[in-house]
């Protein structure tokens, strides 16, 4: 899904490319310190390569450029509705670096998500936020996003999936 084009979504917006890559990982690690969990990050350039470049990627990459450096990111793929019958957005990682936040490059990219979604005939973008985060949580309801209250996100992960799954 990937194989889009370097063409601009909105201003100053368009998908990643490979050579990106570097930028991008630079981006989850600053988003992995700014949410609290600065060693947790494990993926690698050549991760990023295989899962959203390569031959079954998994995941797309939306960049967001001032001066012709890449400041923000967008990291998301697509989910399936079975209750719509239609395809969706799930936004994993959204990040601004600090300095280049408040010049509408975050709202740009939800944006440009945004769109993606209306011209695919996508029903929804979701995500989730951390609870502590109330800057990020004022500019996502700023932009008429409402958070979910009923649900819960649950997660399989060490151990636990090893025992299920292995």
């Amino acid at each position: 899904m990937q194989a889009e084009t370097a063409t601009a979504l909105s201003e100053g917006v368009r998908f990643a490319q490979p050579e990106d890559v570097p930028d991008v990982l630079r981006l989850i690690r600053a988003l992995a310190a700014y949410e609290r969990e600065p060693d947790a990050v494990e993926t690698t350039e050549a991760d990023l390569h295989r899962w959203v470049f390569g031959d079954d990627p998994v995941a797309n990459v939306l960049v967001a450029e001032a001066d012709g450096v890449v400041v923000g990111m967008a990291l998301w793929f697509r989910t399936y509705s079975t209750w719509t019958g239609v395809p969706g957005i799930y936004l994993e990682d959204l990040f601004v670096d600090p300095a280049a936040r408040g010049s509408g490059l975050g709202k740009a990219l939800l944006t440009a998500l945004a769109r993606i979604a209306v011209d695919r005939g996508y029903r929804r973008v979701e995500w989730a936020v951390l609870d502590w985060n109330t800057p990020s949580i004022e500019f996502y309801e700023a932009l008429g996003a409402r958070p979910m209250q009923e649900w819960s996100t649950y997660r399989l992960t060490g151990d636990a999936l090893e025992s299920l799954g292995g």
